[in-house]
């Protein structure tokens, strides 16, 4: 297979946005595309998973290759749940790494909050078995709540700990503008004031509030190519090294242990093993922390830190911006957003932000490696990437 390079990027915001999904699409497309230079692309990839149902718009892929004047380039819309968006960017990597493609594109993009934030769990909570799960009830919230009991009885981690991955990722934000929610927090004022019952319910004990991420629309874009067409663009060389995915069983309860992610950990491995790195090697990670025990599991899963010790790292501060191995500097899923077709490109978007040195008060010092884990339904298909920097 041939190297394969991101040379443009772009990126909504991750909010409320009053825009149709074509349009926001469209946007971060047309950012990447300035951001490199180019206007010829020979293939369009478009992730998304609620638009015929949330926003009665099918063929978006179609659509988006038409209003950004690319026609006749190739179209597809992939829909994979939350690991659409590296499902998107997989496709586009493979399509120039292989040769047919010189120059791919791959999006994602999402308008959630056309609905309440009732309806979109409910569209959400499809992924699950529909007769295990969904038929009795069982929502993504729900199937959190448990894992995070299960978590907390098992290896020792506490509502605090769950609450200072909140706090880090909050401050993350602060510096994003980008972000959907940029607003301060403190442990206390989470957990332990007076009006931490009100200002932060439970949602599916032991999550609270302030444990999930927020319903998001938005997009993000990266135009891949090879080696000889990167070359010819004026930005840092970012390499797109190495990609792993992995599933696992569709209901959580047929899951031998079901406080192991495995395939978080399987495509972890493999993506590290395609870059030809450890997870020692890497500078700066990007975990989908739909729900903030997420953000801790699977730093254990990808192998940064030992199975049940990754709460331990975060009371170290090893996962803050000036840590050993700083954990979703742009404010990760829990407070950049969760447009869920657009957060996989969204992560690697801020990866190669990163690896540019181009991300300015939330700027990792010295990051030549990063990461991403893009985790679908509750952990049953998972993509993560590997970016290397070369200078």
């Amino acid at each position: 297979m041939r190297d394969v390079y991101v040379i443009g990027i772009g990126i909504t915001s991750f909010t409320r946005l009053e825009y149709p999904l074509t349009e926001i699409a469209c946007y971060p497309a047309m950012l990447a595309m300035k951001d490199c230079g180019l206007r010829t692309i020979e293939q369009v990839y478009v992730a998304n998973m609620g638009g015929c149902r949330l926003n009665h718009q099918a063929g978006l892929a179609s659509a988006v290759v038409d209003n950004l004047g690319l026609c006749p380039a190739g179209a597809e819309t992939i829909e994979n749940g939350p690991a659409s968006g590296a499902s998107a960017v997989k496709q586009a990597f493979l399509g120039v790494a292989s040769g047919m493609y010189d120059v791919a594109m791959a999006i994602g993009a999402e308008r959630m909050r056309e609905v309440n934030n009732l309806e979109a769990t409910e569209f959400v909570a499809t992924l699950t078995h529909p007769m295990a799960e969904f038929l009795y009830g069982v929502t993504l919230p729900s199937l959190a709540g448990m894992f995070t009991r299960l978590y907390m009885d098992k290896y020792g981690v506490t509502s605090r700990h769950l609450a200072m991955v909140a706090k880090k990722n909050h401050d993350n934000a602060l510096l994003n503008e980008f972000a959907h929610v940029r607003e301060p927090i403190t442990i206390e004022g989470i957990l332990d004031s007076p009006e931490a019952s009100t200002n932060n319910p439970f949602v599916a004990d032991p999550l609270r509030y302030y444990d999930c991420c927020p319903v998001s629309d938005g997009g993000a874009c990266l135009i891949l190519a090879s080696k000889e067409v990167a070359q010819k663009v004026k930005r840092p060389k970012v390499r797109l090294a190495g990609i792993g995915q992995a599933t696992d069983t569709q209901a959580v309860m047929e899951r031998e242990e079901p406080t192991d992610l495995l395939a978080v950990r399987r495509a972890a491995a493999k993506s590290m093993e395609m870059a030809g790195v450890k997870p020692k090697d890497v500078n700066v990670a990007e975990l989908h922390d739909a729900f903030t025990i997420l953000e801790i599991v699977e730093s254990e899963e990808c192998g940064f830190f030992k199975k049940g010790e990754g709460h331990k790292a975060l009371e170290q501060g090893l996962t803050t911006l000036k840590g050993k191995l700083p954990i979703n500097p742009s404010g990760g899923l829990k407070a950049k957003g969760h447009p869920v077709g657009a957060t996989g490109v969204g992560q690697a978007h801020e990866i190669v932000h990163q690896l540019r040195g181009e991300a300015g008060k939330r700027q990792v010092a010295g990051a030549k490696v990063g990461f991403t884990c893009n985790f679908g339904g509750f952990g049953n298909n998972v993509v993560c990437m590997t970016f290397i920097r070369e200078d």
